[in-house]
């Protein structure tokens, strides 16, 4: 299984991004697919996911303001960033699994400026 993250980049605060991460795996609607990030310094933070079901879930941090959503027949899941912060500054990783993140990205860097 490999997973390809893209979309990152400079942005200044305030400002969106759209993350996308490709997976090269069969059954892609039967997996859970995530994304969290990891600031210098600072531990793996949870951002958001979504369950084979479809059910969305989202860290307190980007509530309301960050949006997964996924297409099944491009095997892609997305990371809809919007009112970016400069603490929202990471390396973004996408992960999927099923009851627990088997298989990890190598992650894409998201700068936010201010």
């Amino acid at each position: 299984v490999q997973l390809q993250a893209s979309g990152g980049g400079l942005v200044q605060a305030g400002g969106s991004l759209r993350l996308s991460c490709a997976a090269s795996v069969r059954t892609f609607s039967r997996y859970d697919m995530g994304w969290f990030r990891q600031a210098p310094g600072k531990e793996r933070e949870f951002v958001a996911s979504i369950s084979r079901g479809g059910s969305t879930y989202h860290g307190d941090s980007v509530k309301g303001r960050f949006t997964i959503s996924s297409d099944n027949r491009k095997n892609t899941v997305y990371l809809q960033m919007n009112s970016l912060k400069t603490e929202d500054t990471a390396v973004y990783f996408c992960a999927i699994g099923k009851g627990r993140w088997a298989y990890w990205g190598r992650g894409t860097q998201v700068t936010v400026s201010s």
